[in-house]
């Protein structure tokens, strides 16, 4: 799914600060973000946190 909306629960994939994947748990986003991170370093990579309303970066 891409969209430029920010989930209220849960977490998100950031792809270059574009939602591209919505997650129920931290863990699942951390591991599609990795993954990502790993095949393509140059993306701005990051997890959007709803409840906090934040959102960190992933580095390689």
């Amino acid at each position: 799914m891409k969209t430029n909306r920010m989930p209220t629960d849960g977490f998100a994939l950031l792809v270059d600060g574009l939602v591209k994947t919505e997650f129920e748990i931290r863990e699942g986003a951390q591991r599609g973000a990795s993954d990502l991170k790993q095949r393509f370093p140059s993306l701005k990579i990051g997890i959007y946190d709803a409840v906090a309303k934040r959102a960190e970066p992933v580095e390689a």
